[in-house]
């Protein structure tokens, strides 16, 4: 192996990427915009996880201190009060799942509705009838909280969404753009030059990787100067992480790359590939209590080893050592997948 050509191919794919402007300000503006507006949605304390309809009142945005309903339900926290003018309005909203549940304003015996095929609305029912409880009568049940420090439902999210960007860009970076060199001819002018295989898929993961680890700290840099992210572990910790997890999404691309000799075949291929790991691996929610066979299914994603190892370092406090597992899957997985992606590689279309 050249390291000049090696060299020469490193820049070069780095500064194609960098003079294409709508590509190189999307990778940075698109965590922003989720993380920013995850953040202003759950991150406050006025976030409300109910919705619940109140009818007949004036005003929709109605002061809830205003309503009359019972004060102890009024009062409940992460519940949002929807105010109806009409119950003809409430209940169609209340039909189409645009509120959870639905009372009408007044004196007892308040009469409600609810959705039998809503969850939340389930769930708001029980809320309402235990705020029925005649005063001074308390539920037969012990509260306790749970002790150390709080993790915000952002600090949680923070990860996917930084683990979810590099997965996208690794998977489009390598695998699209690949794809449409060969498509275009230009793999195969490259194999009348002394570049080999091996030479030209090092350079193009090297300038992958570069790119990523680059793009990660830009983001991570400008969320936390906006939401200060609290980090249990080392910072140190969370990159060799973040580098190996690169590796085995730039390797997984390389795969795409090897073959594909259709621009829009490799798009259905990514999206295949992307969306069920974007979803099974815990990027926007738990999949804790799921069948056991789903969870078993997204452990085959190297996109679920790598946000288990981000989330522990930065939320656990966890060393490398903790994470040994998870990175020696993403190492397994980043060897099978350069040599899937080398055994496959063809020049020509």
């Amino acid at each position: 192996m050249q390291f000049n050509r090696l060299w020469t191919l490193f820049v070069a794919r780095n500064r194609e990427f960098l003079r294409d402007r709508a590509a190189f300000g999307w990778n940075f503006l698109f965590p922003f915009l989720i993380i920013g507006g995850f953040g202003l949605i759950f991150g406050g304390d006025r976030y409300a996880e109910y919705k619940v309809g109140v009818f007949p009142v004036e005003t929709e945005n109605a002061v809830p201190a205003s309503l009359d309903i019972p004060e102890q339900f009024r009062r409940t926290q992460y519940i949002q009060f929807v105010g109806f003018k009409t119950a003809d309005e409430a209940f169609d909203k209340l039909k189409h799942y645009r509120i959870d549940f639905l009372i009408k304003a007044g004196p007892p015996p308040y009469p409600y509705w609810l959705n039998n095929t809503s969850p939340k609305g389930y769930i708001v029912e029980k809320i309402f009838r235990s705020s029925l409880l005649p005063p001074g009568q308390s539920l037969p049940a012990q509260k306790n909280e749970i002790s150390g420090r709080q993790i915000r439902y952002v600090d949680w999210f923070f990860p996917g969404i930084l683990t979810m960007n590099m997965m996208f860009s690794a998977l489009w970076g390598v695998g699209y753009v690949v794809v449409r060199y060969r498509k275009n001819g230009v793999l195969k002018r490259l194999k009348a030059t002394p570049l080999t295989a091996f030479e030209y898929l090092s350079a193009q993961m090297l300038s992958r990787i570069f790119l990523l680890m680059f793009t990660l700290a830009v983001v991570w840099i400008g969320c936390d100067l906006i939401f200060s992210f609290h980090v249990e572990g080392s910072y140190v910790d969370l990159a060799v992480v973040f580098f190996v997890g690169s590796l085995s999404l730039t390797a997984l691309g390389l795969v795409i790359a090897s073959r594909g000799t259709s621009e829009e075949f490799a798009t259905g291929l990514l999206n295949f590939i992307a969306w069920p790991m974007m979803f099974l691996s815990e990027v926007w929610f738990s999949i804790e209590g799921a069948p056991y066979w789903v969870k078993s299914f997204a452990n085959i994603f190297p996109l679920t080893h790598l946000l288990k190892a981000v989330r522990k370092i930065m939320n656990d406090g966890a060393g490398l050592i903790d994470v040994g597992p998870e990175l020696a899957v993403l190492a397994l997985m980043t060897l099978a997948f350069l040599a899937i992606g080398a055994w496959l590689f063809s020049w020509n279309r």
